[in-house]
């Protein structure tokens, strides 16, 4: 009980910032102002106001709305830490926040591989886990891949153990998979090794963990099967621990050869619903409407925490989960704003939950 009892303050606080989180009116209002300006205007009537402000006085456009989102994120986030900090929930939020560590890692690399500018990679961070704004900055102005990796060991951060160690066979190759599988399943196996305890919370987290190992996976394949990848060297690139997906069945769905045999393999999953999508996605092999697709699947289960017990770590899975989608919403129709894209096609994009 005495946990229990410790989650009573830091989920009250977390229901807190439940409450302003923005509705879909809200969202409705901004698909509907004309351009980036306008939007920036409506949301200094919501509680992204002070970070607004913060922003204008050195940005415009959308460099101020991504300025604002990263910097109102990054304070959630921490607020989050600090309510936990000491108590037994602050090693589950570490591991729920590891995820977009991970995910910031690997669009740096992917960015310095294909010699994007530091303003692109910066548009494309999420930094919500303990690699803050700062840090964040100082990687993306690395020159190359290897810089990366060498600051990140520099600073002692684990992330960049599986990099050092799979970076010559990525220097040999040119293959920036070879790095993201390396931390990917470092972070995974670091996360069930933590989560090994089996209470109520650990369960949780589990869920999240393995279904994100299963949706992992699923794209893993998918990409093999598009390059064209021996099935020798694919099983090497497939992480063990799925909820749903052993490493067998992943193997029999990138046998197939095709994205539509492999994903009639997921007919009796909960993955099944990526059947339902266009024949022509799969005939033209476009892998990033499949991704789109299941980040929304993880997006939503994330969300659907919040109805878990209230006495527990699933009300800050809920929170973190629906921030992300309410950041990725407003950055989507800030973007689409800028490429003249249309009212009914920016809501297909969004996600509501």
């Amino acid at each position: 009980m005495v946990v229990r009892v410790e989650f009573d303050y830091a989920n009250a606080r977390i229901k807190g910032m439940k409450s302003r989180l923005l509705t879909p009116p809200v969202f409705e209002t901004l698909i509907l102002k004309p351009d980036v300006e306008s939007i920036i205007a409506e949301l200094e009537n919501t509680p992204y106001k002070e970070e607004i402000e913060k922003a204008t006085v050195q940005f415009s456009g959308i460099k101020c709305i991504e300025v604002a989102l990263r910097k109102d994120f990054t304070n959630a986030f921490r607020k989050i830490l600090r309510f936990m900090e000491g108590d037994p929930a602050e090693k589950h939020i570490k591991i729920l926040l590891s995820r977009w560590d991970i995910q910031n890692i690997k669009t740096i690399l992917r960015g310095k591989n294909i010699h994007l500018t530091s303003a692109e990679i910066v548009e494309c961070l999420v930094p919500a886990g303990q690699l803050d704004d700062t840090t964040l900055i100082e990687l993306i102005k690395q020159p190359d891949v290897k810089a990366v990796i060498d600051l990140l060991a520099t600073w002692g951060i684990e992330y960049a153990k599986p990099l050092t160690r799979n970076f010559k066979e990525y220097s040999e190759k040119r293959d920036l998979s070879v790095l993201e599988y390396a931390i990917d399943k470092f972070y995974f196996e670091n996360a069930l090794d933590k989560l090994s305890e089996k209470s109520y919370d650990d369960r949780i987290l589990l869920d999240m963990i393995t279904m994100e190992i299963d949706v992992t996976n699923i794209k893993n394949v998918l990409t093999m099967i598009r390059d064209r990848i021996d099935i020798e060297e694919a099983e090497i690139f497939l992480i063990t621990g799925g909820q749903r997906l052993n490493i067998e069945r992943l193997i029999t769905m990138i046998r197939t050869g095709t994205l539509e045999g492999a994903i009639k393999f997921l007919d009796t999953t909960p993955y099944n619903f990526l059947s339902e999508l266009p024949a022509h996605v799969f005939r033209t092999e476009k892998i990033s409407v499949i991704e789109k697709e299941l980040e929304k699947y993880l997006i939503k289960r994330g969300i659907s925490r919040f109805l878990g017990d209230p006495l527990s770590i699933a009300v800050a899975v809920g929170y973190v989960w629906a921030k992300y989608n309410e950041i990725t919403n407003i950055r989507i129709i800030a973007r689409c704003k800028t490429a003249d894209i249309t009212e009914k096609e920016i809501r297909e994009e969004l996600i509501y939950v």
